[in-house]
């Protein structure tokens, strides 16, 4: 039978991006040792590093004066960094979820927070609008995409101060504008690449403006100087980032990426609405592209273990909801394809014929 992986993380790659990584687990680059055993500084392995941070610059259009940085700790450190690193005085967070609430917490340690807007009082079913931004902060953190309730911002937001953003699970699923963000972060274990990388894009001259001591390897300067090198990285998941950068750039890059998302999200909340059985949770004009979240409609709530185990009967992995919201939850990364929405659907219709 086969499966279709709507894990939210670790999630879906391509499969031929986990077969290169594997077989460069075998052997790498023809040297006759595993990609896992090999120097961070061999000499074969630094034109990697190099080529996975020309390809996030070229899919992105990055600008000149940002650095890409390969680092571990996951977008939870990052958390802890980005006050560390910015926040002076004051921050400003928009609160769209559980991982923006923990990035806000973090923050809470080294200055005045402003939580200029919120979505938990609907259980952040939506994104908030007509905020105020203020003027007097060291910055603006956002969480693009959420993916425990299906929501997304999925335009870029102008800030009259310097905008952070964690997007760990909606990287390189549209095109943005680099230009408007100080810093764009996230775990790569959603669009990117296997778990263990955390991906870094930065201003270089926003760095180095607080006037506290930064632990070495908690000061973004370390890794921009040393080139992502100063210590031992991530180095087999680097490797797939590489692998999967350059499978998105034979795909016909991030805009590629966009209409495929669009295309799935499309066919899968057209069923959400038209089944009689279950019901989206994100508010309509809010819903996320990679993280389709819905539920059964109150008088069929009794079936949420039978259909759990019939999608699973029939190939569906992973699309049990987050245990916070409960449901289901159907997340289409890039890898996945139009085929695995189209079989979700399939086995939503014939569940709901069955009862």
């Amino acid at each position: 039978m086969k499966k279709y992986n709507f894990n939210a993380g670790p999630s879906i790659l391509p499969r031929e991006v986990i077969e290169q990584t594997a077989a460069a687990c075998l052997d790498f680059d023809n040297s006759g040792l595993s990609l896992m055993e090999i120097s961070h500084r061999a000499k074969n392995f630094q034109p990697v590093v190099d080529e996975a941070v020309a390809l996030f610059k070229e899919l992105l259009n990055i600008p000149e004066g940002y650095s890409v940085l390969f680092l571990g700790g996951g977008a939870s450190l990052e958390f802890c960094m980005v006050p560390f690193n910015f926040l002076e005085k004051k921050a400003a967070y928009l609160n769209t979820g559980v991982w923006a609430t923990k990035a806000e917490k973090e923050a809470k340690a080294f200055g005045e927070v402003v939580e200029i807007a919120s979505s938990a009082d609907k259980n952040f079913t939506y994104i908030p609008k007509n905020f105020t931004i203020p003027t007097d902060a060291d910055y603006l953190h956002i969480t693009t995409n959420n993916t425990i309730y299906g929501t997304e911002i999925r335009e870029d937001i102008d800030s009259p101060i310097p905008l952070i953003a964690d997007m760990s699970s909606d990287i390189f699923s549209r095109p943005i504008d680099v230009s408007k963000y100080t810093m764009i972060y996230g775990g790569a274990q959603k669009n990117l690449a296997m778990a263990g990388l955390t991906f870094v894009i930065v201003k270089d001259d926003a760095l180095g403006k607080v006037s506290r001591h930064i632990p070495t390897m908690l000061d973004y300067r370390t890794h921009v100087k040393k080139g992502s090198m100063f210590n031992t990285p991530p180095v087999v998941p680097i490797y797939s980032a590489l692998m999967n950068l350059r499978y998105m750039k034979a795909h016909g890059g991030v805009k590629a990426m966009q209409e495929l998302a669009e295309k799935r999200a499309e066919i899968l909340y057209a069923e959400i609405d038209r089944n009689k059985l279950f019901v989206g949770t994100a508010e309509k004009d809010s819903r996320s592209l990679m993280n389709i979240t819905f539920v059964l409609k109150e008088e069929y709530k009794e079936l949420e273990k039978d259909f759990l185990d019939f999608a699973t009967s029939k190939g569906m992995v992973g699309v049990k909801g987050h245990r916070d919201v409960g449901g289901f939850r159907a997340s289409c990364y890039n890898a996945m394809s139009v085929e695995g929405v189209e079989a979700l659907v399939k086995c939503m219709q014939e569940f709901e014929a069955m009862h």
